[in-house]
């Protein structure tokens, strides 16, 4: 009885390490994904005052986790029963993600020079701020479950043709390791002002320090990361999108060969954003023209 007991535990630990094993192996390959998904999520994240930074990034994280909890299951199922489904719904957030990244091009090229108008009480300050900051957590869910997708099913081709258990246990602990490392770091990025200011009170009787100096190079960096964050993330949207059509459409897959490839899935991404802001445009125009 004893014996069996400890056959399986040592089952168990050997199962663990393979799930470890493979997850290192898994990770890397999702890494390049995980970097555009932390440039992505790290600018929609930013452009809140600073008491709302940490509870936007928590209220994220959470919707990102509840995005996986739905994707998991849904992902099993159907690469055991309809690998086509999994492949069209990654193709329809390619085009959600073209899309999101052409429009932002779009917005700040057309709108860049128009002033919105200010609201005129506290009251109304307020009530804006409340509504633009649900409106931005709402978009990085939405664009965090495409990622997750995304992730999921990279991390599930590693497993293919392994038992159930091991491919649920290595997917979903990538999962949640994506989830942890991409928010963690962007609570760090958006931080990094505060800590630079804590380190120059800390330092403050002392001139010429050296954490003194790193923390005025954090404080003055973050206005600069904050900007570069909103072009990387607009670029890595377009960037995964042209991957997603160029690894799961033959067209795709062919055109461009002689590029580079992080070159031809920019372009690609662009123009399937293109198309489908002027398809969106047309429709509002039609709607607005008929109704």
């Amino acid at each position: 009885m004893a014996s069996g007991f400890f056959a399986l535990l040592d089952d168990i630990g050997s199962l663990m390490d393979d799930v470890v094993v493979m997850s290192k192996i898994t990770t890397k390959k999702t890494a390049g994904i995980l970097g555009d998904d932390l440039a992505v999520n790290a600018e929609k994240a930013t452009g809140f005052v600073s008491s709302r930074e940490l509870p936007v990034i928590w209220a994220i994280s959470k919707g990102s986790m509840l995005n996986k909890l739905i994707i998991l299951p849904i992902a099993f199922l159907l690469s055991a029963f309809a690998p086509w489904a999994v492949k069209a719904a990654l193709v329809l957030g390619g085009i959600y993600l073209a899309f999101e990244g052409v429009e932002k091009i779009y917005e700040g090229l057309v709108h860049r020079n128009r002033e919105e108008e200010d609201p005129s009480s506290e009251m109304e300050i307020e009530n804006h701020s409340l509504t633009k900051e649900k409106e931005k957590i709402k978009s990085a869910i939405v664009t965090d479950f495409i990622l997750s997708v995304e992730i999921v099913i990279i991390a599930l081709g590693t497993v293919i043709g392994k038992p159930l258990l091991f491919q649920i246990l290595v997917v979903s602990l990538v999962a949640v390791l994506a989830t942890v490392g991409v928010y963690g770091v962007v609570a760090l990025i958006v931080r990094m002002d505060d800590f630079g200011f804590r380190l120059v009170k800390l330092n403050a009787e002392r001139k010429n320090t050296i954490l003194g100096g790193i923390g005025y190079f954090l404080i003055r960096a973050l206005p600069w990361v904050i900007k570069s964050l909103s072009v990387i993330g607009t670029v890595a949207l377009l960037l995964v999108s042209g991957g997603i059509f160029s690894h799961n459409i033959d067209v795709f897959h062919h055109l461009l060969e002689g590029l580079p490839g992080f070159l031809r899935d920019f372009i690609i991404g662009f123009a399937v954003g293109l198309a489908a802001l002027l398809l969106v445009k047309i429709f509002k125009w039609i709607k607005g023209v008929v109704f």
